[in-house]
């Protein structure tokens, strides 16, 4: 087993290529504990997208050179759908698709080589870069290219979640102009649908802008915790409590509140910087003005660290019926603090890193936001019933997990703007 472990970790921190991908076939047969077999998965995931890489460059290869449709007659039209078919059929693909793929791969050569680079290192998935195609699909290289730079230093480190949120705050900032021409054109999309479904039911949806969703959502929520649960689920309260309120025959108002963190210089106008919509991601200067200038709405200051964008401290004058600390942790870490989890942390219950000390209070465990994590439900009990272990850094904001296994994850903060 120890020769099978090492082995497993050795190819887990290895750059990926063909020696790699020879070690792995080497592992079968082996026995390997519950730390090696996570070990050799990690470095199965790595060799693939490797592969993903040298599949790319193979790609974008044949969408530079096609493929001769009529040997000795030049045609750019019957080469390229020559080629298309061809990789269709040895894919088992579509034609679609392999056009798609095509195209995909000589963009992410064209546009982002050093992403892609990662890729081959397999320091970052190809959803990544999926992600970074659909986000700058919009913009011109020179724009893009400015994207690629402010993402590519913390990507390898972020789930594609996180990355995806990254990047679009990143598109605001590389182009604000520009990103406000873009919601502005998408706006005018905005419908609800109703589509059948089996059994007597039915979908019933809307698009709409991000914080007239968030503001629907926070409202349906807010009357749903007003009703009796009568045996109902939570979800099917929400539901419930839709109808009610559409239909004007909700008995009880309640107060609908969304949260949004944009720096002081954006909300007076003297700068477009993006802002945070929590629950959603980055929206733009104007988005947020939108919502900030709305009846009723509450302004409340947060000093953030102007390097890492992480709350520092909250105004103790915007006393709520919530403590300060329990305001300061939800707007620090807008959602749960487990490794790729994004329930709001609205939702979650905050945990003590260092366990309260019940009988001594005053001797460690304090309940001060340098302790205190949101964490969603399930994996507080992960945390306390299934031996994970988390370490909390006040300086940079990560929070690390300690698995069973020994091996390591690290959560990074969300920057507030």
């Amino acid at each position: 087993m120890e020769d099978g472990d090492a082995l497993a970790a050795g190819l887990a921190r290895a750059v990926p290529g063909a020696v790699s991908v020879a070690g792995i076939a080497d592992l079968e047969g082996l026995e390997l504990s519950a730390a090696g077999r996570i070990d050799a998965l990690v470095a199965v995931a790595r060799a693939r997208c490797w592969l993903e890489a040298v599949q790319i460059a193979m790609l974008a290869g044949l969408q530079e050179h096609p493929l001769t449709c009529i040997p000795g007659h030049p045609d750019v039209l019957g080469d390229f759908l020559e080629t298309q078919e061809q990789v269709a059929c040895a894919l088992r693909i579509s034609p679609d698709t392999a056009r798609g793929r095509l195209v995909e791969a000589q963009q992410l050569t064209a546009r982002f080589p050093a992403a892609l680079g990662l890729l081959a290192q397999g320091q970052v998935q190809i959803m990544h870069l999926k992600a970074l195609l659909e986000h700058t699909a919009a913009l011109d290289d020179e724009t893009a290219t400015q994207v690629e730079a402010l993402v590519l230093p913390k990507l390898p480190t972020q789930t594609v979640g996180a990355a995806r949120k990254a990047i679009s705050r990143a598109v605001i900032k590389a182009d604000p102009a520009g990103a406000e021409q873009r919601h502005t054109r998408a706006r005018e999309d905005r419908r609800t649908t109703l589509r059948a479904h089996p059994e007597g039911m039915a979908w019933y949806g809307a698009l709409l802008t991000a914080g007239d969703a968030a503001l629907v959502d926070a409202a349906v929520t807010a009357h749903a915790h007003t009703l009796d649960a009568d045996g109902r689920t939570l979800p099917q309260r929400c539901a419930d409590a839709l109808v009610e309120l559409v239909s004007g025959t909700a008995t009880s108002s309640t107060t609908a509140t969304i949260v949004v963190t944009v720096p002081f210089d954006t909300l007076i106008g003297t700068a477009d910087h993006p802002a945070d919509l929590h629950g959603h991601g980055p929206i733009t200067a104007a988005q947020a003005r939108t919502l900030a200038t709305r009846p009723g709405s509450i302004w409340r200051r947060l000093l953030t660290h102007p390097t890492t964008g992480q709350v520092l401290k909250t105004d103790p004058t915007t006393y709520r019926p919530t403590t300060e600390v329990t305001r300061h942790v939800i707007a620090r870490d807008p959602h749960c603090r487990f490794p790729g989890c994004t329930r709001p942390s609205r939702r979650c219950d905050l945990d003590h890193v260092v366990p309260f000390n019940h009988t001594k209070p005053h001797s460690g465990g304090l309940t001060t936001p340098d302790n205190l994590i949101p964490l969603c439900r399930r994996h507080h009990l992960t945390k306390h019933r299934a031996g994970w272990h988390t370490r909390y850094n006040h300086h940079t904001g990560n929070v690390t997990w300690t698995a069973p296994t020994g091996h390591t994850y690290t959560d990074q903060p969300v920057p507030a703007t």
